[in-house]
């Protein structure tokens, strides 16, 4: 017999017991308390809008078009007419899909031109593509480490980071914010405890807008016998001259890094993501990562699209640099306004700081009703009372656009 530990079932003998409804749980009643609050106060929900087509840098919602600043397509790449005939042409010569993990059903020539192409960008010996960044993330975390080991991680890493911690069994500690005293002394005094000590960062940060000071965080990591990944999502094909990232913007060698990630559905626009590094990394993950082994293999199109992004920035890096622009007339026009854009570095994602989440979910829902499609970020994204409207800006955006998206969003936060 099984002792009983916790008195969660009712005795009754041999007769089955019903299974609770899904609607007991506490994170679905608290997503049914926020649900109720905002119809109460009228606030109509910021989330799952459904885009019903796009036109240049507007995008359909309810039949109206608006400015679109809620999308990651920083280069303005996801209708370029070279993407879509890719895309086009390689379903048309490979089919939908791999169908299976690239272990058992092989890849195509596209699946190694474009690891080899992620590879050469950031300055590395090789790259794995997956069929999801969030995967990404997860699994290279747990395949890593484990629990003789810890995690070092800045306390604003996205939660695929958080969620391949768990996995690892790995100990970990956070730090504050850029804080990087305190990941230093996280590491003088912990180090020699652990088999293998991994630091986690990100590029430019998802809700921050900020970046990390890679160099000083590379000479830490090597005085400790650390191992670096940095989660570069929003620095590929964003940071730096030519939009190579995080190391290009800092001026650091790409192969002082150990562990690159990013992901192919931003900058990139097409789909997935990648963990890029040394040879013996990518031949560890490529045969023992469960998000890739156990995973399809990223579709022919979407590899033909990121493929052909890699070469088109490479090709006009002036979309590089037409993004920067955007972003400091963003920023500047911003502060003009005495509107808060919190720690922006000034780069491609900006927000403007609100504070109270109802008051930022009211902002965002009269913003999108005046033709400006903006993001509402709020607790547990982001501390609590501290709600944001996130802006991701674009090469293709205009001055007048900017314009425009900053005085609305100016004048409905005074209301």
């Amino acid at each position: 017999m099984i002792p009983q530990t916790k008195n969660w079932l009712r005795a009754n003998g041999d007769r089955p017991v019903a299974a609770k409804p899904f609607s007991s749980l506490s994170s679905y009643k608290a997503i049914k308390h926020h649900q109720t609050l905002a119809k109460t106060l009228g606030i109509p929900n910021p989330f799952y809008r459904s885009t019903e087509g796009m036109t240049d840098k507007l995008t359909l919602i309810d039949g109206k078009p608006v400015l679109n600043f809620a999308w990651c397509d920083y280069l303005g790449l996801s209708q370029h007419p070279e993407m879509i005939a890719a895309a086009n042409e390689a379903t048309s010569r490979y089919g939908t899909t791999l169908s299976a993990s690239r272990m058992v059903s092989g890849d195509t020539p596209m699946h190694r031109e474009l690891e080899a192409e992620i590879a050469r960008t950031i300055g590395v010996e090789a790259a794995l593509a997956f069929v999801s960044g969030h995967a990404a993330n997860v699994s290279t975390i747990g395949t890593l480490m484990n629990s003789d080991d810890l995690i070092v991680h800045d306390e604003f890493v996205h939660n695929s980071a958080v969620v391949g911690m768990r996995l690892s069994g790995a100990e970990t500690r956070s730090f504050k914010h850029n804080r990087l005293d305190a990941l230093e002394n996280i590491l003088r005094t912990e180090r020699t405890k652990y088999r293998n000590v991994m630091v986690v960062i990100e590029g430019l940060y998802s809700t921050e807008g900020d970046l990390p000071d890679l160099a000083r965080i590379v000479e830490i990591k090597e005085r400790y016998g650390a191992w670096l990944m940095v989660d570069d999502a929003h620095g590929c094909g964003v940071l730096g001259a030519t939009g190579r990232g995080l190391a290009e913007h800092c001026g650091v060698d790409g192969s002082k890094v150990d562990i690159w990630m990013g992901t192919l559905s931003k900058a990139y626009a097409s789909c997935g993501g990648y963990i890029a590094g040394n040879t013996e990394l990518i031949d560890l993950l490529r045969y023992a990562a469960p998000g890739f082994v156990f995973s399809v293999g990223l579709p022919p199109s979407m590899t033909a699209a990121a493929l052909t992004a890699l070469r088109i920035i490479q090709r006009e890096p002036e979309r590089v640099q037409r993004l920067h622009h955007n972003s400091k007339l963003f920023f500047d026009g911003a502060h003009a306004r005495g509107l808060d854009t919190g720690r922006a570095a000034g780069i491609a994602m900006l927000p403007i700081m609100v504070g109270l989440t109802g008051r930022a979910a009211k902002t965002v829902a009269r913003v999108l009703e005046r033709g400006v499609n903006a993001s509402f970020i709020m607790y547990p994204g982001v501390p609590m009372n501290a709600a944001r409207l996130r802006f991701f800006l674009s090469s293709e955006l205009t001055e007048a656009d900017i314009n425009l998206a900053l005085d609305v969003t100016k004048e409905e936060l005074s209301r």
